[in-house]
């Protein structure tokens, strides 16, 4: 057992890293070349590194501004956080530095493109980070906090606190394209932290309409730890009465449910909706609320 834990903890240690290696990769091969603020600790340590002519290094000012918020992350979030979130300011700074000197120019001549594929890479590499309990820092250490406590998703936490940052690269390139550079690739980055976050918790809500529904209730629920639920219906042009099944599952789960149902009844009717969140057992608990 005592095994087992320290092959995941060292498993979450090596993620955190790849994931810091491909947050730096998007900053210096992408981003700093263009002078794209893409928000951050990183588009901070962007402004400063032009503000003082280039003299101070990105990995540099990423990590002081960091040590800062590192405090707060320790008290709020706890030690087993603040040690992951060190471990990923240590080895960012670590990327950040030894890489910028290799990198002297954007891998991609078009800011446009390199705004897009700088945000994929970014959100890929917090996602990473944040899914094994870390932060590559900066308002990631926010969107944290905030979601501990409420249903928020950190994507949108991470996109409004980004949203002056980037007005602040009007201080080292006072060009309105410029700034519009740094909201696409933060928009990218939103939505890639959600999907990467979240893909795998999206849900379905299925109606199930068949003639054999105490058989597809029980194949449904042999299978799935989820419940069914019977409802009374009446088809309004036929007027007969019906019963209809509701069943919400994860995203993942939905196409075998459908099948199950389909292998009982080949006349089987059914339909399925995409849900924004499901809150309760065997699904997400819901934040910020007393009982």
């Amino acid at each position: 057992m005592q095994m087992n834990n320290l092959n995941k903890e060292i498993r979450s240690y090596v993620l955190i890293a790849f994931g810091m290696l491909i947050y730096a990769v998007a900053a210096l091969g992408f981003l700093v070349p263009h002078k794209i603020v893409g928000g951050g600790a990183t588009g901070m340590s962007t402004i400063i590194y032009y503000l003082s002519g280039k003299t101070v290094p990105v990995g540099i000012s990423y990590f002081v501004i960091n040590v800062v918020l590192v405090g707060i992350a320790l008290k709020v979030l706890g030690p087993k956080f603040g040690i992951k979130t060190v471990f990923a300011i240590v080895i960012g700074s670590a990327f950040l530095s030894f890489l910028q000197p290799l990198i002297p120019e954007a891998f991609v001549s078009d800011k446009f493109m390199s705004s897009i594929i700088a945000g994929m890479l970014t959100g890929i590499g917090i996602a990473i980070a944040l899914s094994e309990g870390g932060s590559t820092g900066g308002t990631d250490i926010v969107a944290m906090i905030v979601t501990k406590y409420r249903n928020v998703s950190p994507g949108k936490m991470i996109m409004y606190s980004d949203c002056g940052i980037i007005a602040c690269s009007l201080l080292i390139n006072f060009n309105l394209e410029g700034l519009m550079y740094g909201y696409v690739m933060m928009g990218v980055v939103s939505f890639t932290v959600d999907f990467v976050l979240t893909g795998k918790k999206q849900s379905a809500q299925l109606f199930i309409f068949t003639e054999r529904y105490q058989e597809v209730s029980q194949k449904i629920t042999e299978q799935f730890a989820h419940g069914v639920t019977l409802v009374d219906c009446t088809g309004w042009y036929t007027g007969q009465a019906k019963k209809m099944l509701i069943i919400v599952v994860r995203k993942n789960e939905a196409i075998e449910v459908l099948r199950i149902a389909k292998r009982v009844d080949p006349n089987v009717f059914m339909t399925m909706n995409t849900v924004m969140g499901v809150f309760g057992k065997g699904f997400d608990e819901v934040k910020g609320v007393k009982a």
